[in-house]
């Protein structure tokens, strides 16, 4: 499949033409990740089992609540044991709902060559969302505007190992709020041709994303195609309310995936320990997946989850803490026992800076996301200060490393084994490599050249003006946007998402006020 297969460099044109395409910015998506790494797997079978029964016996016996009648007539008919709100949920029937969830599917994209599997071993890398402020292109915390947010949509498109454009990258605060999904969702689809979200904050605006698509794709491709991703949070401990699950029927019925995330806020509310957090999340993303294929069997849905630990201090989120690495560990298991995709988060900080507690939270978040073996992973460009803000210079950084750990992920190259080892008979003892025509061929292939690292020499760094990496990453940025151009849109589909964002913004109220601080 186009997924699996990395593109070779072309020998043709000599040593000329390969000084030409050096020099030229490499912007092609990367394919969809086939992620080779060992998995790091900390539970036994008996402990994936123990996690298993004890999520079970919290259906059982403790519930969930299901804060929409809807979705309570929904699990009636499915013959859970329904008392008020709460929803006691036999294992049999969980496991019954969660084995027609397919374990893989593919996404479609308006450019078809960036489609991309999921599921298994294939992963996709997704920038962050919902951030209400942005560090900018001057690195100035402010209040976002839809200019804003299409300028990150651009930057998605133009970073190879971004698969998609997400959607609120930033809240466009100059628009009214019950009118931003229709703009949000417009950005994603102009700015970039990658895969994007779709926003669930109301059942209503899911059902506009929906039609939007319709609208992009076509009302039957829908139908048998992924070409969107929803994202429905749970209210830890055991709850999933209206607007939630609203919006994950608007998906479902149309056979989109949503992503089924509990929002762990560990030891605040959850258990103030690894194993029983792991045991009610798990519960949660249970009830969750098993209720999509009460709304439509056999459509696509991702194991989700929101991870974070309070510190008990202040009671604030952290990020990168080990507990996380833990639980992202864990959490894969338990999705590869239920045959389902999984969704993590990756390059997480909590820093108001891009300073290095930034760096070391996002580089502990991301490895372990990798070695988890995580499919749908999300916020992997721009989140800091516990997601307040994007931070544009972050947002290059990131993507970066997202290509870095892509690489990792890769696994060894074998394909020019023979042709290193002739090279060693060539150069002997006490020589060097440096003009071998193997290196000269290989070099840039062989060992990723990060640009957003610094690793001349001090002079040099000081005679080149001394940039630090924001700096450096910010340069980087300008740059894209220069060069940025746009994925041509069909101008009778761009003209009918016009015109249906018109219709709908005269039959919404405006009621929310423009310019609202957070």
């Amino acid at each position: 499949m186009k997924a699996e297969t990395i593109p070779q460099r072309g020998r043709a044109g000599g040593r000329a033409a390969r000084r030409a395409r050096r020099a030229r910015p490499d912007l092609e998506m990367l394919p969809g990740l086939k992620n080779r790494l060992p998995l790091c797997e900390p539970m036994t079978g008996e402990e994936v089992s123990q996690i298993d029964d004890a999520s079970m016996a919290i259906l059982e016996e403790v519930g969930v609540v299901f804060r929409d009648e809807i979705a309570l007539a929904d699990w009636r008919r499915a013959g859970a044991d329904v008392r008020g709100e709460r929803v006691h949920l036999d294992r049999g029937l969980v496991r019954e709902l969660i084995a027609t969830i397919p374990s893989d599917f593919t996404y479609v994209a308006r450019n078809r060559s960036h489609t991309l599997r999921l599921g298994g071993r294939h992963s996709i890398f997704v920038p962050m969302t919902g951030a209400p402020f942005l560090r900018d292109l001057d690195d100035t915390r402010r209040i976002p505007t839809l200019d804003d947010l299409a300028m990150f949509h651009k930057l998605a498109q133009m970073s190879p190992a971004l698969h998609s454009s997400a959607h609120h990258i930033v809240e466009p605060c100059d628009h009214p709020i019950s009118h931003r999904h229709l703009r949000i969702t417009y950005s994603s689809m102009k700015y970039s041709d990658k895969t994007f979200m779709g926003m669930t904050t109301s059942p209503k605006n899911a059902e506009d994303v929906m039609e939007m698509c319709a609208i992009l794709f076509g009302e039957e491709f829908l139908e048998t195609h992924p070409v969107t991703t929803g994202n429905c949070n749970g209210n830890s401990p055991l709850v999933w309310d209206e607007t939630m699950l609203g919006a994950m029927r608007a998906f479902c019925r149309r056979n989109q995936p949503v992503l089924c995330s509990p929002f762990v806020l560990g030891g605040a509310n959850t258990p103030s320990s690894v194993a029983p957090t792991v045991a009610q999340l798990n519960a949660e993303a249970l009830s969750a997946l098993a209720y999509t294929q009460v709304i439509r069997k056999g459509c696509p849905a991702i194991y989700g989850h929101y991870l974070s630990t309070v510190s008990m201090r202040s009671g604030a989120p952290m990020a990168g803490t080990p507990e996380i690495s833990l639980m992202n560990f864990m959490i894969g298991q338990m999705a590869r026992h239920y045959g389902v995709p999984w969704r993590s988060s990756s390059n997480l900080g909590g820093a108001k800076t891009f300073d290095a507690q930034a760096g070391y939270e996002s580089a502990s978040t991301l490895s372990a996301v990798m070695h988890a073996g995580a499919n749908y992973i999300w916020h992997s460009a721009g989140w800091n200060e516990a997601g307040m803000h994007c931070s544009v210079a972050k947002f290059i950084v990131d993507a970066e490393q997202c290509a870095m750990a892509y690489r990792m992920a890769e696994g060894i190259r074998w394909d020019d084994f023979q042709a290193g080892l002739a090279a060693i008979r060539d150069i002997g003892p006490g020589g060097h490599y440096l003009g071998h025509p193997h290196t000269q061929e290989n070099f840039q292939r062989a060992f990723f050249l990060p640009e957003m690292f610094d690793n001349n020499s001090i002079e040099q760094w000081q005679a080149e003006g001394a940039a630090e990496i924001t700096e450096r990453a910010l340069t980087k940025a300008n740059g894209l946007l220069e060069a940025y151009i746009e994925p041509a849109l069909d101008p009778g589909l761009d003209d009918a998402l016009r015109d249906y964002i018109a219709r709908r913004e005269r039959e919404i109220p405006a009621e929310a006020a423009l310019n609202q601080t957070f």
